[in-house]
């Protein structure tokens, strides 16, 4: 059984990639103006860096080449949204070594202080060690922000959620960690439009993008909310360990 929502606060919105926010909740970013979009693994590489395949294959010489490009097209997407791009530094794993989910949440726990007011809306890790990375420090931070504040919502990562059995995988491993996963509806169909011309900014990845993967841009957007069960403990903000949401991964 799903809940009706109708979100009243700006969003903050934690996405793995400079792409994956617009790809998988643009709907809800075109519905939310003055929102706020962290990328986390933005960060550019050294001079020198050789671009991997993905990278060539966009027509790119070098990694710091396709990130610098790939900034300027997230600045263009979310401005068509009217949201703002905060870019962490952290590396994409393809270009060097990937930062612990205690670090990543460290960041974005200054992020959360200042931006109090403002729901939050972080990824479900289906798939992807970036994804899974950033669903892992997110949900070490929900317990202490989300009880008192504005809600917080978990998103269904684009493409990944259409891996068959994820879904039904994660959600069998919220309800073992003492979790009720609640699907969230949201009226922001009407957005698509917006949404599209804003995914069309990212012409270095749209233009690899089989039929398929394409059209899981246009599906509709999937929203969940946590609750503690009865039973189930509260998640802790250190140690990710595998007692807690930071250990779903």
């Amino acid at each position: 059984m799903s809940m009706s929502m109708s979100i009243q606060h700006p969003l903050l919105l934690v996405s793995p990639h400079l792409d994956d926010a617009v790809f998988s909740c643009g709907n809800l970013i075109a519905a939310c103006p003055g929102s706020v979009v962290v990328t986390l693994f933005a960060g550019v590489p050294r001079h020198g860096t050789p671009a991997p395949q993905w990278d060539r294959r966009a027509g790119f010489a070098s990694a710091r080449e396709a990130v610098e490009a790939r900034r300027e097209e997230d600045r263009a997407a979310l401005s068509l949204l009217n949201a703002e791009p905060v870019w962490l530094d952290f590396l994409d794993h393809q270009y060097g070594n990937s930062p612990t989910a205690g670090q990543v949440a460290a960041r974005l726990e200054t992020l959360l202080a200042n931006y109090r007011s403002c729901a939050v809306v972080v990824p479900c890790g289906l798939y992807h060690s970036d994804h899974l990375l950033a669903h892992r420090a997110c949900a070490s931070l929900w317990a202490q922000y989300a009880e008192d504040g504005p809600p917080w919502l978990f998103y269904e990562d684009a493409f990944y959620r259409r891996s068959s059995g994820a879904l039904h995988a994660l959600l069998l491993r919220w309800h073992m960690l003492g979790l009720k996963a609640t699907p969230v509806d949201l009226a922001i169909s009407e957005q698509m439009p917006r949404k599209a011309r804003a995914c069309n900014a990212y012409g270095s990845q749209i233009s690899l993008f089989d039929s398929a993967t394409l059209g899981d841009l246009s599906a509709p957007e999937r929203y969940w909310r946590w609750e503690k069960t009865p039973s189930g403990a509260a998640p802790r903000r250190a140690g990710l360990s595998a007692e807690t949401p930071a250990g779903l991964v």
